[in-house]
C-alpha cells in the first residue's frame, strides 16, 4: 500500500480546495462488507494531475464530472486524477468496503454474550480510505454529510445530530469544517442514556449487553462531562464548536480515546463490569477531558502535517490531567500522572527510537513515520513541557496566547510556529527559546544533589548532566520533632535554576534530613538525592506529608533500577517497608506494577524470582490485614490483584475461587475470577474443563478474552503449540483476542517450555504483520515479544531481525524499543 508523504500532500494541499463530501453507507449488505457511495465535491486551482486514496473490496464504478473512469485504474490504495482544469470538479465512487476485526477502518463486533452487532468507525491517519474515498490528509478540511443505513432496531450515531426517518434510514446533520480523520460512524442496537447541557444534547452509550453497568455509572460519567465542560469554557474564549456531545463506549477499541468531534469513541473497557479503585475512576475522568479538549485542540484548530501531533496530544494530556483536578473530586490527578505517565515518557525518551516533542518536518516524511510518534513522548514528556511552560508564563498569559491561537486558526490548521508566536504575543519571555530548549531536542537531563555543610550553614550544589535549562522547586524536610516516628515535616520549598548561575546560596542552619530536586513534580529531569536523603528516604519515604513528593522520589528509585544504580531487590524492600503504609492508590498501583512487571519477571534472574515474589506477597498480605475493617477498599482490591499475580503456590487463591471470595472480601467478580484462573493455569493447577466451565458462566466478550489467555498460558507442549497457531498462522482472532492470547503465552515460570519458539518470533512476527497490518503489528511487537527470555541470544536475534527490510514501520519501532529494554534488563542483570 502506498503511504503518502508530507511533499504529496503539500502538493496536493496547494492544488486543491475540498468543499464537500456527500457520504451514503449501507450496513445492510452482510457480514463481510458493506456499501459506501461517495460524492466529492472540490476544485482544482490550476490544471495538473492528483489522486483519491480508497481501499474497497470492489470499486464498482467511477465517475469525474459525469465522465465513467476505469475501475481498473486503481493501484494499491490511489486512484489517478489526470488532465484536472482549473475549477470546480465533482468525483462519485461506488464501492463494497470490508469490515475490520482489527479496530481500523468500519470495525464490525458481534458480543457473545446477546449476539447483537455493533459497527463503529476508527479512521485515524490513513484509515479513512477503508470506509469511503477521500483526499486523505489533515490540511484538507470539508464538509461531510453523511447518510446511513442500518438494520432495524439498531441506533446510528455520528459527529452531527442523527435524525432517524424509519426503515433504518438515517441522516446526520452536516459538520463544519473537520479533517478526513475525523469523521466517525457508529450503529447497532446501542443503549443509551440522554441528557441535555448548556443547550446541547450530550449522551453516552454503549452495548446492550452492559447496560446495568454503564447506567449504575451514568451519573459519574455526566456529571464529569459537565463539569469539564463548563470549566473547558471558562478557560476558552471559543464555544465549543459542534452540534452535541456523544459518546460511546465501543468494544476491541485499540486506543484509550479518539476525539471524533460530537461523538467521541472510548474503549469500553471503560464501562467497568468489575470493582475497579477509586485512581482508575479517575483515570477514566482524565481521558474524557483528555478527549474534550481536543474538540478545541486538534478538532477546530488541526495539525498541517503529522510533524505536529504533540500540539494535539500534548495540550490534550496536560488539559485532561488540570482540567479533571480543577473542576471535580479527582484533585490528585498529578500524583498519577507523575508515577504512571512520566516514567512512560522517561523510559520513551531513552531509547534508540526517541525524537523530539516537535520534530523536524523532514523527520516525519509520511504517514507511516508519523504513527510512530503516538508514544510517551508526544503525551507525557510534552504534556511535562507545557506544564512547565504554564508555570513560567503563569496561566493568564499562557490561556491568552492559546485563545490568540483557537482565533486564528479555528476550523483551519495550523503549525508548531503559529502555536509559539501565538504565545509569545501574549508575554514578554522568550517562548522562541524555550520551544528551542524543550521541543526540539532529545533525552532526559539527570539532577544531582551534592550537598556541603559548615556549623551554621549548608549549600545545595546540582550536578547537571545535559543540555536544557530548568528551574525547579527543592524541598527540605527535616525530622517530625516526635523522635519515635520517621514522619518527616516540611522547612521550607524553593526555587532553583539549572544550571546554577555562579556559586550556590548557602542557607542558615543544620541541613535538611532530605533534600528532594524537582519538589513538585513540575520538572522533567531525573533526579538523584544526595547520600543522605537516601539514607533518610530507607526509613523515612513513608512518612513524607505529600504524595506528589513521595512520587518523585519513587520515579527516581525506579530509574536508578532501570539505570543499574540501585539493586532490584533494595527498590523490593523499600516497597516492603513503606507500601504497607502508604494511602495514596496511584502510588501504591504504580510501585507494584514496576515491582511485579520489571523487576521480578525481567530484572530478577530465575533464581531470585521465588523469594521477590515472596517479598511480593507478604507485602500484600499486610495490605489486605491493614484493610480490614473496609475503610479502603481501593487499596485492598490492589493488594489482592498483586498477591494473585505473585502466588507460587494455587491453595490460597484456588480456595478464594471455591469460595468466590477473598475472606474479608471482596466477593470475586469477573475479573477477579478470570485473573486467578490465569495465575492458576500459569501453576499448571487447572485444565480445559475449567477453563471452558468458568467461560459457560461468563460467555461475554471479556470472558472470551480471559478463556484465551488462561488456555495460552496452560504449561503444556499442546497448549502453547495451538495459542501459537492462533497467533501467527489463523487470521481471524480479533485484535483484543489477539492480546489476550499473546498475554498468556510467555510466563515467566515456562521459558524452557517456550524457548523453541523465541527464534521462530521473529520471522513469524514479520510475515504476520506484513499480511494484517500496523494495528496487528502493534500487538505482535508489544504483547506477543518474549520479554522474559531475557538472555544474549534472544537479543542477538533481535537485533538481526531488525535488519529485516521486510519489516514494516509499526512492528520495527515496537521491536527497537523491546530490544532496547531488553538490552537494559540484561545490564540490569549483569550489574546487580
Amino acid at each position: 500500500m502506498s503511504v503518502l508523504t508530507r511533499n504529496e500532500a503539500q502538493t496536493r494541499a496547494q492544488f486543491l480546495d475540498v468543499h464537500r463530501y456527500t457520504i451514503d453507507l449501507d450496513l445492510t449488505a452482510g457480514e463481510e462488507t458493506f456499501d459506501s457511495r461517495t460524492v466529492i465535491q472540490f476544485t482544482a486551482t490550476a490544471a495538473g494531475d492528483t489522486f483519491v486514496e480508497l481501499k474497497p473490496a470492489t470499486l464498482r464504478s467511477i465517475s469525474l464530472d459525469g465522465h465513467p473512469l476505469d475501475p481498473a485504474d486503481l493501484t494499491e490504495n490511489r486512484f489517478p486524477l489526470t488532465a484536472l482544469t482549473p475549477g470546480t470538479h465533482e468525483l462519485r465512487i461506488d464501492a463494497a468496503m470490508r469490515y475490520s476485526r482489527t479496530g481500523e477502518g468500519m470495525h464490525r463486533f458481534t458480543d457473545p454474550t446477546d449476539g447483537e452487532t455493533y459497527l463503529y468507525t476508527q479512521l485515524f491517519m490513513e484509515d479513512v480510505q477503508r470506509v469511503f474515498a477521500a483526499f486523505d490528509q489533515p490540511d484538507l478540511k470539508s464538509v461531510f454529510a453523511l447518510t446511513v443505513t442500518a438494520p432495524e432496531g439498531w441506533t446510528v450515531l455520528g459527529n452531527g445530530i442523527a435524525e432517524h426517518h424509519g426503515d433504518g434510514h438515517w441522516t446526520l446533520a452536516p459538520t463544519p469544517l473537520i479533517s478526513t480523520y475525523l469523521v466517525a460512524v457508529a450503529a447497532g442496537p446501542w443503549h443509551s442514556v440522554t441528557t441535555e447541557h448548556a443547550g446541547l444534547p450530550f449522551g453516552i452509550h454503549c452495548r446492550r449487553s452492559l447496560a446495568p453497568h454503564l447506567d449504575t455509572d451514568a451519573d459519574e460519567i455526566l456529571d464529569i462531562t459537565r463539569a469539564c465542560f463548563d470549566r473547558f469554557h471558562e478557560k476558552f474564549d471559543e464555544p465549543y464548536p459542534f452540534d452535541s456531545y456523544d459518546q460511546a463506549f465501543v468494544p476491541e477499541f485499540n486506543a484509550g480515546a479518539m476525539e471524533n468531534p460530537g461523538l467521541v469513541t472510548f474503549r469500553d473497557e471503560f464501562i467497568y463490569r468489575s470493582a475497579v479503585t477509586d485512581t482508575e475512576r479517575q483515570t477514566r475522568g482524565m481521558v474524557i477531558a483528555h478527549e474534550m479538549a481536543h474538540m478545541w485542540f486538534g478538532d477546530l484548530v488541526t495539525l498541517a502535517w503529522w510533524d505536529d501531533i504533540w500540539l494535539n496530544e500534548s495540550f490534550a494530556e496536560y488539559m485532561g490531567y488540570q482540567t479533571l483536578a480543577e473542576a471535580t473530586r479527582f484533585t490528585d490527578t498529578w500524583v498519577d500522572f507523575g508515577v504512571a505517565r512520566k516514567g512512560w515518557g522517561y523510559d520513551a525518551d531513552q531509547r534508540p527510537s526517541t525524537h523530539p516533542v516537535a520534530p523536524d518536518p523532514d523527520a516525519v516524511p509520511d504517514t507511516a513515520s508519523a504513527m510512530l510518534n503516538f508514544d510517551g513522548i508526544s503525551y507525557a514528556k510534552g504534556a511535562s513541557a507545557l506544564r512547565q511552560l504554564v508555570a513560567w508564563l503563569g496561566e493568564k498569559d499562557f490561556l491568552a496566547g492559546i485563545n490568540t491561537h483557537f482565533a486564528r486558526h479555528k476550523f483551519a490548521n495550523a503549525t508548531l510556529a503559529d502555536f509559539i508566536d501565538n504565545l509569545a504575543s501574549a508575554t514578554d519571555r522568550d517562548v522562541h527559546a524555550w520551544a528551542e530548549a524543550w521541543l526540539r531536542t532529545t533525552g532526559v537531563d539527570t539532577l544531582t544533589a551534592h550537598v556541603e555543610e559548615t556549623d551554621s550553614t549548608w549549600t545545595l550544589a546540582v550536578d547537571h548532566n545535559g543540555s536544557r535549562p530548568h528551574r525547579i522547586a527543592v524541598g527540605a524536610y527535616d525530622q517530625a520533632p516526635d523522635t519515635h516516628t520517621d514522619r518527616l515535616v516540611l522547612r521550607e520549598r524553593y526555587e532553583i535554576d539549572v544550571p546554577q548561575n555562579g556559586t550556590p546560596q548557602a542557607r542558615p542552619g543544620r541541613r535538611p534530613a532530605l533534600l528532594v530536586l524537582n519538589d513538585g513534580d513540575l520538572g522533567y529531569a531525573k533526579i538523584r538525592l544526595d547520600p543522605q536523603s537516601w539514607e533518610t528516604v530507607a526509613t523515612g519515604l513513608s512518612g513524607i506529608p505529600d504524595a506528589l513528593t513521595r512520587a518523585v522520589i519513587w520515579n527516581a528509585a525506579r530509574d536508578m533500577v532501570r539505570d543499574g544504580e540501585l539493586a532490584p531487590t533494595t527498590y523490593l524492600e523499600a516497597a516492603r517497608t513503606h507500601l504497607p503504609l502508604e494511602t495514596d492508590l496511584a502510588l501504591a498501583q504504580g510501585v507494584l506494577a514496576f515491582a511485579d512487571t520489571h523487576i521480578t519477571r525481567r530484572y530478577l534472574t530465575p533464581e531470585h524470582r521465588p523469594t521477590a515474589l515472596a517479598t511480593l506477597t507478604a507485602l500484600c498480605r499486610d495490605l489486605i490485614r491493614r484493610t480490614e475493617d473496609g475503610h479502603n477498599p481501593g487499596l485492598r482490591l490492589i493488594a489482592v490483584r498483586h498477591l494473585i499475580d505473585a502466588a507460587t503456590q494455587p491453595d490460597t487463591i484456588q480456595d478464594w475461587l471455591t469460595n468466590g471470595t477473598v475472606p474479608g472480601g471482596p466477593e470475586l467478580d469477573p475479573e477477579l475470577r478470570w485473573r486467578i484462573l490465569t495465575r492458576l493455569a500459569v501453576l499448571g493447577a487447572t485444565d480445559e474443563t475449567t477453563i471452558a466451565t468458568e467461560l459457560e458462566q461468563d460467555p461475554s466478550a471479556t470472558g472470551q478474552e480471559g478463556a484465551a489467555r488462561c488456555r495460552a498460558a496452560l504449561p503444556t507442549p499442546e497448549a502453547k503449540a495451538t495459542a501459537w497457531n492462533a497467533l501467527f498462522n489463523d487470521d481471524s482472532l480479533s485484535n483484543y483476542l489477539f492480546t489476550a492470547t499473546a498475554q498468556g503465552f510467555w510466563q515467566p515460570e515456562q521459558t524452557d517450555l517456550v524457548s523453541e519458539y523465541v527464534p521462530r518470533y521473529y520471522p513469524e512476527a514479520t510475515r504476520l504483520a506484513a499480511r494484517r497490518g500496523p494495528a496487528i503489528a502493534d500487538a505482535a511487537g508489544r504483547y506477543a515479544f518474549p520479554a522474559y527470555a531475557v538472555n544474549t541470544g534472544n537479543l542477538h536475534l533481535g537485533e538481526q531481525a531488525l535488519q529485516d527490510k521486510t519489516l514494516i514501520p509499526a512492528l520495527h519501532r515496537k521491536l527497537t524499543d523491546q530490544i532496547d529494554d531488553l538490552r537494559r534488563a540484561i545490564d540490569v542483570r549483569n550489574t546487580h
